[in-house]
């Protein structure tokens, strides 16, 4: 009973910072130069229309890379401040975001989420002329479990297995870069690593990781493993920039670290950033400093001029 009353107390906190942005998004008029378009539809999956919203330069001179957002939320619940915070900065410099949906634990067990996430990617792809999008040039970015997201869009692409069938299937879902901030990596060693003061038992069949896969982790190893990115690496991999707290009492830093290692071991080219003293969605990681990190990896491995084979 302790263990669940924690547990709903973290729920209540995640909460209040999920619906305190969504009237600033309100209030917050678009900044000049930004042209947004929302509600577009881009899959439908288990009676729900997914839809997606799209910020672009609004004078762009030719076609522009694309950065997907994907909101966090422990899989069961929507945020818009990857919307107020990231969506609006990466259309003022160069880039179209495209604020994707994606089904809840609540709607659908995994892999449900992956598949409306390369739908997305699907679509932006099929659309990119309309769009006057780089169709070629596609990112992903989320946090926690948008983290977890952004990780299998890119270590997955070709995985049969979670792929699914939603939207423009003869499209690639693949993606050319992946900026992964703090997102759980392998399921089954959470636990093992949460630091003191941790109110989420990982291990709980009321853990968000257990709503996502139906079942308590460690009681369903093989769908945990499915849903976790660091069994998919290859040396195929896109570039990834991982950043993650080292106070995180949520999803323990380790879970980076995890992804990290197995990056560097496959030889994909990947960046750490180890923030000492931040916890989970950190201001630090919406820092000046944070966001030219940032936007320098995307240039490299997003823009055509600068992009490396």
């Amino acid at each position: 009973m302790i263990e669940q009353m924690k547990f709903f107390i973290s729920i209540f906190a995640l909460l209040a910072t999920a619906l305190l942005p969504e009237s600033c998004l309100a209030q917050t008029p678009d900044p000049p130069g930004v042209k947004v378009e929302r509600g577009l539809e881009f899959a439908s999956a288990g009676g729900k229309n997914l839809k997606l919203s799209l910020y672009r330069p609004e004078n762009s001179s030719g076609n522009v890379p694309v950065v997907v957002l994907i909101y966090g939320g422990a899989w069961m619940m929507r945020n818009p401040w990857m919307e107020i915070s990231k969506a609006r900065w990466l259309a003022t410099h160069g880039y179209a975001a495209a604020v994707i949906d994606y089904r809840l634990s609540s709607e659908a067990l995994f892999p449900a989420q992956i598949y409306d996430c390369k739908a997305a990617v699907r679509w932006l792809r099929a659309n990119a002329k309309k769009y006057g999008l780089d169709g070629a040039h596609i990112g992903a970015w989320g946090e926690s479990s948008g983290g977890h997201l952004a990780s299998l869009l890119g270590v997955t692409s070709g995985v049969a297995a979670l792929e699914g069938h939603e939207g423009n299937t003869n499209e690639s879902s693949r993606v050319q870069a992946v900026v992964d901030f703090f997102g759980p990596t392998d399921f089954l060693q959470m636990e093992a690593h949460v630091l003191p003061g941790s109110w989420i038992n990982h291990n709980a069949p009321s853990a968000p990781e257990a709503l996502l896969i139906g079942g308590p982790v460690q009681e369903n190893r093989e769908k945990a493993e499915q849903a976790n990115p660091i069994k998919y690496v290859t040396h195929d991999a896109p570039p990834f920039f991982i950043a993650h707290g080292e106070q995180d009492l949520l999803v323990p830093c380790n879970q980076s670290a995890l992804l990290f290692e197995a990056l560097k071991k496959a030889q994909v080219n990947v960046t750490f950033y180890k923030i000492a003293g931040a916890g989970h969605g950190d201001p630090a990681f919406d820092s000046d400093m944070m966001r030219a990190a940032v936007l320098a990896f995307l240039d490299k491995y997003l823009k055509p001029h600068f992009n490396r084979p």
